[in-house]
Order: C-alpha cells, then structure tokens, then sequence
C-alpha cells in the first residue's frame, strides 16, 4: 500500500510554534506528528509514504531522509508554490498508479487504515471520503413551538455533525480532475466529483480522531499520547 501525507501547510492557527518548527515536525510526547503518522500507517500494511512539502521542506526532509530507519521507502515531494490539500498529487502522478491513502499532516488517529484501503479500493467509487461524527455542545435551550405558543423546551441539546476527517482512498482515474500546478482543495475536487455525477463513497471513523488544527487540540494531544499512540510509535 502507498500513502500520500500532506505535509506543506502553514500551521498559521498554531503560531507561536510553527514560526520554527512546521507543524507536522512539533513534538508530541516523544515523536513528532509526522513520525506517529508513518508509525501508524505502517502498522496496517503500508510500505511506501510520499510526503508532500511546501513551508519548511528542508526540515522534513532532513529530519526523515529516506525513511529507512522507520522501516518503510518515503520519498519528498517538494512544491514550488502552494497547491492545497489536491493539487501536491499532480506532482505525484506516476507514483500513484494504484488505489492509495491520502491523509492531512494534521491528523492523529488509531484508525485501521487496511480496513478503509479494503472499502475504497473495492468500492465503485474512485474515492472513499472517512468521516468522523463529532458531539458539540449547543449553549442555549432550543424551543419548540407551535404558532405563537411554546410547547416544548429542550435545554442545551448536543448537536450532531458528521466532519470530513482528513482522510482519503482515491484511485488514479481521480487524479484527472486536478488541474496542474493551480491551488486546488480536496472540498474542491468533491464539488468537482458531485457536479460531474461521480460517486463518491463514505467511510465512518469510530476510532481515536484529532485534528491539531489549534493550540488546545494540541494540548490535547500531549495529553493523550501515552495512552493512544505510545506502544505504536516506539
């Protein structure tokens, strides 16, 4: 199996620390995003991780070289500008000649990603979207009313919301709706898939899901570190 991270965002929500250090490298326990990434893909069957780079590109790839140590092949994918969360796979395109896991360099998960490669690669669509359901709480109590009159109150209801998870199988027929070296997003591409009538699959995460997209997520996940991913990444 082939896995694609994207590793070239900003991290501009994380600042002050990713001012030195770009966000898939900040440490998280004893290893850095990244490294808890690979350790987690490989885990499940993956052999080969491209990383797809922008801010900061030489820190990665001397931080990792050529992944040996991890014991997987990792090559560097280095943008000239910024491409989104879709365009880095134009770069790769004679890679990525079989169905391959995409994922953000934000994300940690406990998910079982020869499970999702099994759903997308069998399923009709060209790409498998994983999605995780999230409970927020709503601060105030939602009415209920008919006409002019309330009938019912219900106080701070929880509300539901199923998320793209930054996760993804795509097949290589979906590459040709990327365009070549233009900004383009994954919410982008989907809208593309949607309009043109192409079937797009979901897959359900109910395993451990964090996006270190703040300062508190990160927090977060120093706290959960020892229990979640800490036997995985030594």
């Amino acid at each position: 199996m082939k896995a694609v991270i994207l590793a070239g965002g900003l991290g501009t929500r994380l600042r002050p620390f990713t001012e030195v250090i770009p966000k898939p490298l900040l440490p998280v326990g004893e290893k850095s995003v990244l490294e808890i990434q690979i350790n987690q893909l490989k885990k499940h069957g993956v052999g080969e991780v491209f990383l797809a780079t922008n801010y900061k590109s030489e820190y990665i790839e001397q931080f990792f070289g050529d992944g040996s140590r991890y014991g997987i092949r990792l090559k560097i994918s280095k943008e000239k500008i910024p491409l989104g969360t879709a365009g880095p796979l134009c770069l790769l395109k004679d890679e990525l000649t079989e169905p391959f896991i995409l994922m953000n360099g934000d994300i940690l998960t406990t998910l079982d990603f020869a499970d999702l490669y099994a759903a997308g690669a069998s399923s009709r669509a060209d790409l498998t979207v994983a999605v995780k359901k999230l409970v927020m709480p709503f601060e105030f109590g939602d009415i209920i009313s008919e006409g002019d009159y309330i009938v019912a109150i219900q106080e701070k209801p929880d509300i539901e919301r199923e998320v793209v998870a930054g996760v993804y199988v795509m097949k290589p027929p979906v590459l040709r709706l990327i365009p070549e070296n233009t900004y383009f997003g994954m919410d982008e591409l989907i809208k593309t898939m949607l309009h043109e009538g192409l079937p797009i699959a979901r897959y359900t995460v109910r395993d451990y899901w964090l996006d270190i997209g703040q300062v508190p997520d990160y927090e977060e996940a120093q706290a959960i570190y020892e229990s979640h991913f800490k036997v995985a990444a030594q």
